[in-house]
């Protein structure tokens, strides 16, 4: 059996920050913060953030509007799959995702989801040109409201998404404003993500260990169950805090940072009780070059340059079965070398 690489420190739990300052025009408030944010980002790859400013009644209506959808027939969920998507939007059914290539086939994550991102038009030039991850998105017709509450929420997130991302620039010693010229279109995704109940836990995990593609997660749950795992292996629990966010670092900005920063590998275990899960996976632009910063390498880059746009689609392309169809039948090819297409957090070995 491998085991997963680990990182940070050995934490016993994931810190809870106060963003509030964030907001305001306090910049040694900012800092501080952002310190806190630092120090986060560094030793566990995941923190909590409260102070955000969603209001509880927009969570528990993208709650809502998540139930009404899943609870529809199955026929009527796959009118949305997300294989008749050019852009990667639409309905994801229990098994059409596999995290390792050589996995055994016959253990499924547990779990059945929507995908959206940015609404574009049919003639957005880079949806026209086949940047698949930008385009629009696979509403259901028969619920207008879920379009109308849960693109409200997307919205809304994204806009918590650049403010932590200018927490982040501080946390790093860059201008408050860097990452806004990186963020005009990116393909961030939010996933609507449904556990259904399962009292004999047939399945395995309601998600298997991984780390994130893009910079970093604005995550809310409804449930218990995600655990983070720490330097010395241990899974740490990472329960619902109330009126807060988890965040976590994703591959983009450990690269970004050249490992300052760390994408810890979390996972889902498989819990009895039906549960909901919302991640708003923040990336930046699909053309934007992702490198180690040179204030951060000391001459020594440990990862690849590639394009954000081109390792979303590559990594997407290896865990969906549809888009796995598409390459072998020749189809499709992936964008980027094997190497480039390396997950950080997320590599396994075998034990010695």
């Amino acid at each position: 059996m491998s085991e997963i690489e680990t990182k940070g420190t050995a934490f016993t739990h994931i810190p809870v920050i106060d963003i509030a300052p964030l907001f305001s025009d306090d910049e040694a408030a900012k800092r501080k913060v952002a310190a806190e944010m630092a120090e986060a980002a560094s030793n566990v790859g995941f923190l909590y953030v409260k102070g955000h400013g969603i209001p509880a009644e927009m969570i528990a209506t993208l709650e809502a509007r998540a139930a009404e959808f899943f609870a529809l027939p199955l026929d009527r969920k796959m009118e949305r799959y997300i294989g008749k998507s050019r852009a990667h939007r639409g309905y994801v059914p229990t098994g059409e995702e596999g995290f390792y290539d050589g996995a055994d086939p016959k253990k499924t994550d547990k779990k059945e989801a929507f995908d959206l991102s940015v609404e574009l038009p049919e003639d957005d030039p880079d949806h026209v040109i086949g940047y698949r991850m930008l385009g629009p998105n696979q509403w259901p017709a028969e619920l207008p409201q879920m379009s109308r509450d849960v693109y409200a929420y997307y919205e809304a997130a994204m806009a918590l998404g650049h403010t932590i991302f200018r927490g982040f620039a501080l946390a790093l010693g860059l201008d408050e404003n860097y990452f806004e010229a990186l963020l005009t279109k990116p393909p961030s995704q939010l996933r609507l993500v449904h556990y259904p109940a399962d009292p004999a836990r047939v399945a395995d995990w309601g998600i298997s260990a991984h780390t994130d593609y893009e910079c970093f997660t604005i995550l809310h749950v409804t449930a218990p169950g995600l655990e983070v795992m720490n330097a010395e292996g241990r899974w740490i629990d990472a329960p619902p805090v109330k009126d807060a966010f988890v965040i976590n670092i994703g591959d983009m900005l450990e690269a970004l940072t050249n490992g300052r920063f760390i994408a810890t590998p979390h996972r889902v275990r498989n819990v009895p009780d039906e549960r909901y899960s919302f991640p708003l996976f923040c990336a930046l632009d699909y053309d934007t070059v992702i490198e180690p910063l040179p204030q951060f390498t000391d001459g020594d880059a440990r990862y690849p340059s590639y394009v954000a746009g081109g390792h979303l689609v590559t990594q997407t392309m290896r865990t969906f079965s549809y888009l796995k169809k598409l390459v072998a039948s020749g189809a499709l090819a992936l964008p980027e070398s094997e190497n480039h297409a390396t997950a950080f957090g997320r590599k396994e070995r075998e034990p010695a």
